[in-house]
């Protein structure tokens, strides 16, 4: 792996799941050059979750962060490429699907949900350290 070669964690949420987008979201990870390296699909536990979003615990949206990525399952991917961090979260899009650009994942699969922002189809790590933990957390023996 050169420097540049990193691995990230992709989740595509409850709401991506449920309608249907594992294999869409797959498809642009696979377009952009990105190798998934690990994926299954999980109903997160509320441990999982609270340890992957610790660093939110005790913010307003943590508890409905975490009621709704247990609502249902995830398709957790790791993916491996250049730059895959950054490019993947400019693949996602903003964070808010009424403001993510067409063309990227959030811009053209998300919906308005109001204040529900966290519905927005799919997670990616922020960075290598955040990639590690959470690729831990999902993939254990990995």
């Amino acid at each position: 792996m050169s420097e540049s070669t990193e691995k990230s964690l992709v989740l595509v949420k409850p709401d991506g799941y449920r309608r249907g987008l594992s294999g869409e979201v797959l498809r642009r990870i696979e377009a952009k050059g990105y190798v998934p390296v690990a994926l299954a699909v999980v109903t997160p536990t509320h441990e999982q979750l609270a340890e992957h979003y610790a660093e939110h615990e005790g913010k307003p949206f943590y508890e409905p962060l975490i009621e709704f990525m247990s609502s249902g399952p995830v398709t957790a991917i790791v993916i491996q490429g250049e730059r895959c961090i950054e490019g993947f979260r400019a693949l996602a899009g903003a964070t808010d699907p009424t403001a993510a650009l067409p063309g990227t994942i959030r811009g053209d699969l998300g919906r308005d949900w109001g204040l529900k922002v966290q519905q927005n189809i799919v997670h990616g790590s922020d960075s290598p350290e955040s990639a590690a933990r959470e690729i831990g957390i999902w993939f254990p023996n990995l």
